[in-house]
């Protein structure tokens, strides 16, 4: 069985613009044909058991569980925290300051990790539309366990990137992220397109709501997704 793009797209609750960078970045299966792409659905099931990612939805749902990293993002954004009025000029100021945060991981990965946000093309900076990015390294680290963090940048004008945004609207919200291991990479990055998009709290960014609002509204993503893993391991037995 072959999936068009967006039926991919729908299965993991991501944009379409997020299967492209999956495509270019990540080594996603597809074929083409007649000018479109298309994916087999056993080849994509074993890329996304290889990379941590399983679907929400749709044509692979049956096939997999919700989230396979386990992690919580509410509390890898209460480290991180929410910055707002940020110049654009002053973003990899702000990266520096969250990486300084992260518990747990020696003086020298951070220096490592400096050098990677300094370095041309270290930062894959991902816009997902509505005026969002999600920012990661464009190579995977390995931070160790509970040592994830997520930060919510706020800008004070629109970020200028080299990759548009897939509807047009320049980019004024960031959620930089750096998950624990290689692993949850993409479950991260899907998780937070997801909640952006489908839930409340892309709206609450958007209309600058209190920075305890937004936790709760991540949260609430996060339950969610053990909520959906269980009904479908449930329904499976």
């Amino acid at each position: 069985m072959y999936l068009n793009v967006v039926e991919l797209a729908e299965s993991f609750g991501v944009s379409e613009k997020v299967v492209d960078d999956w495509i270019r970045d990540e080594g996603l299966p597809f074929v083409p044909d007649r000018g479109r792409l298309l994916f087999d659905r056993a080849r994509v099931a074993l890329w996304a058991t290889a990379h941590g990612l399983t679907a929400r939805a749709g044509f692979l749902a049956h096939e997999n569980g919700a989230f396979t990293s386990g992690l919580d993002l509410a509390p890898m954004l209460r480290i991180g925290g929410i910055w707002r009025d940020v110049p654009a000029s002053g973003v990899s100021e702000v990266l520096e300051r969250v990486m300084a945060a992260l518990p747990g991981v020696p003086q020298a990965v951070r220096t490592l990790l400096g050098q990677r946000l300094r370095s041309k093309g270290g930062i894959n900076w991902a816009p997902v539309g509505r005026g969002f990015a999600l920012p990661h390294f464009s190579t995977r680290v390995t931070l160790g366990r509970d040592a994830g963090v997520v930060a919510l940048l706020c800008l004070r004008e629109a970020l200028g990137l080299t990759e548009s945004p897939p509807d047009g609207v320049p980019v004024t919200r960031l959620f930089f992220f750096i998950p624990p291991s290689p692993r949850a990479h993409l479950d991260t990055l899907a998780r937070l397109s997801r909640a952006i998009a489908h839930g409340p709290l892309g709206g609450l960014v958007e209309r600058s709501a209190p920075d305890e609002e937004v936790f709760l509204a991540l949260s609430a993503a996060d339950r969610e997704g053990v909520v959906e893993s269980k009904s479908k391991h449930e329904d499976r037995e």
